[in-house]
């Protein structure tokens, strides 16, 4: 073999090998640890979630590409796939950068209600999704999706077809999903409002079922809201956040995704102070940037920026 071409494939197998020992590292650590990272995308919602399994799980996408940014943050570069895209609702700051994730990113299954909107960028969206054929999944009443030994996501809202309609509040359509890692769990829904909140309390504990033709439309087993972390809903608005609804959550942290200095006045100082008296650790987009999670099945840990 010629000196040179020995040299150059000696080059080789050193770079492959530098390049294997983190991306084994990677692998090995993502094998016992589930994160979530509530991504500082400004005034919007956008959550990823990285499973034991391998699995990218992309929860909406804020107001703008900055979600193009924070996912290169938090995934390695070679790491181009987002498995599973949910859409909670069809408002801008959750939708918009999800149109950039689909341009950059392969997305093989999609999440969502199916709700009408007419907001220009919800409709480009949807055209995206037709264009790329990616797989598109109704939610429409309770449903699991298994993601590996002991983890899984939840639906347990919206518990009835919206696919075609028409609502007058579309916060109030919004997918409600808890994700479970062993004895752990996360509470993420979205922009639900009181109405829906007070609902869900009334479905907790989950052995209390209503009667057919409650505001749900059909008789349903109750769900478990305990959480130890909740995204507070609707950016920490006041019109969420109910006391009753947090007392049944009982989260030991709080992640409100809200953009500095916003034009809504987010999140609401009453909604601080019900945190504050349910003993609730508070972390917030705007002042701690993205926040990351991490569960190992048993606790939950934050990850320091």
């Amino acid at each position: 073999m010629p000196h040179k071409l020995y040299k150059i494939l000696l080059i080789f197998t050193i770079v492959a090998i530098l390049v294997a020992i983190p991306a084994f590292w990677l692998t090995f650590s993502a094998a016992t640890n589930l994160e979530v990272a509530f991504l500082d995308i400004g005034q919007g919602d956008s959550i990823l979630i990285k499973t034991p399994f391998g699995q990218n799980i992309l929860i909406d996408g804020g107001p703008d590409d900055t979600v193009i940014k924070r996912l290169s943050e938090n995934l390695a570069w070679w790491d181009k796939t987002i498995d599973l895209m949910i859409l909670t609702h069809p408002h801008d700051d959750h939708v918009t950068g999800l149109i950039d994730v689909i341009n950059r990113y392969k997305v093989e299954r999609i999440l969502y209600t199916g709700v009408v909107h007419d907001s220009p960028n919800y409709l480009f969206w949807l055209e995206k999704v037709r264009d790329r054929k990616i797989s598109l999944t109704i939610i429409d009443r309770p449903q699991t999706i298994q993601l590996g030994e002991n983890c899984q996501l939840e639906f347990i809202y919206p518990r009835q077809s919206l696919l075609g309609k028409a609502v007058n509040n579309l916060n109030n359509s919004s997918i409600v999903a808890e994700l479970v890692y062993g004895q752990t769990k996360f509470l993420l829904a979205g922009d639900i409002e009181l109405e829906v909140e007070q609902v869900l309390t009334q479905l907790n504990p989950p052995l209390n079922p209503l009667p057919r033709g409650d505001f749900l439309g059909g008789e349903y087993k109750g769900v478990d809201l305990t959480a130890q972390v909740l995204k507070a809903n609707h950016h920490g608005s006041d019109t969420s956040n109910i006391q009753e609804f947090l007392e049944a959550v009982k989260p030991e942290v709080v992640v409100i995704q809200v953009g500095a200095d916003n034009d809504f006045g987010h999140p609401s100082r009453r909604v601080i102070k019900r945190l504050e008296r349910i003993g609730a650790k508070i972390l917030r987009n705007d002042v701690d940037g993205t926040v990351r999670l991490i569960s190992d099945g048993q606790k939950i840990s934050i990850i320091e920026n």
